[in-house]
């Protein structure tokens, strides 16, 4: 009797020892960086490749011509410029391309779907594009070394500005993906303004010998203060103030975050 009153226990849900599905998303940040270590030609090599030529217009071909910058060499001054580049357009092209793909061939219901919160949704597809951005950045560094020679001076500045900013593209793609409806519009924001934003924030020059307005103005663009800072864990000097930078990068990243959770919370262009 004692048997047959016997109830049997439904299975846990993944929420209930955690208070968050844990294993859901480590599957979806595994599905993401999966994604494009398939492609390697594609999400690797290919931009070691784009950075090996900046350095090969910009310094082999100019040797000699260009004089020092902060008290360094030309190329090393313009290295972690170039690898900044290469994290933030990898960081923005994984998520924004992943999600739109998926709304594009009617599989977003297969994100949206599955036992997920959304911070969670959010948090493995930003994290997933980050360590694609960083990945690439690795890569590129390594590519360049030989040409620039750079040290660690401040590890903690290429280790901040280097994640800050891989996190913060990786948002702002997710927010650009949910936001277009074609792969146009993608296109559009990563041409008018991700890639000048990038070309205007002193990957190339110093923003300082910049005449006003535009000195001024530059230091409105947070990608400069991402480079800026980037490159003083290399060389030890700063175009901007680090302080600055710190507060402007993670404000950006929380700005963008809310916006993402947002999305997804009211399943705005994701469940039409």
């Amino acid at each position: 009797m004692k048997d047959m009153l016997t109830t049997t226990a439904a299975p846990p849900s993944p929420r209930d020892y955690h208070g968050a599905n844990w294993e859901g998303l480590r599957t979806l940040y595994v599905r993401e960086v999966r994604r494009f270590l398939k492609v390697g030609a594609q999400t690797l090599a290919a931009p070691v490749v784009t950075a090996l030529l900046y350095m090969l217009v910009f310094v082999v071909a100019v040797r000699g011509a260009s004089p020092p910058v902060e008290g360094v060499r030309f190329a090393t001054f313009v290295a972690p410029g170039l690898v900044m580049m290469q994290i933030l357009s990898n960081a923005f092209a994984n998520s924004s391309s992943s999600l739109l793909q998926a709304k594009m061939n009617g599989l977003i219901s297969d994100f949206i779907t599955p036992p997920l919160a959304p911070w969670e949704q959010v948090a493995g597809f930003a994290f997933g594009a980050a360590t694609r951005g960083v990945v690439v950045g690795a890569v590129t560094l390594l590519a360049v070394l030989p040409f620039a020679h750079l040290t660690l001076v401040h590890p903690w500045a290429v280790a901040y500005f280097g994640i800050v900013a891989a996190l913060a593209m990786g948002l702002l793609g997710l927010m650009a993906a949910i936001w277009s409806v074609k792969f146009d519009h993608i296109a559009a924001v990563s041409n008018f303004v991700i890639m000048p934003m990038t070309f205007l924030s002193g990957t190339f020059y110093l923003v300082a010998r910049l005449p006003e307005p535009f000195r001024t103005a530059s230091h409105f663009n947070p990608f400069f203060y991402m480079i800026s800072g980037f490159r003083y864990g290399f060389i030890g000097t700063a175009d901007g103030s680090l302080l600055t930078g710190v507060l402007v990068t993670a404000g950006m990243t929380v700005a963008l975050a809310a916006v993402c959770l947002w999305m997804f919370a009211t399943g705005y262009r994701l469940k039409t």
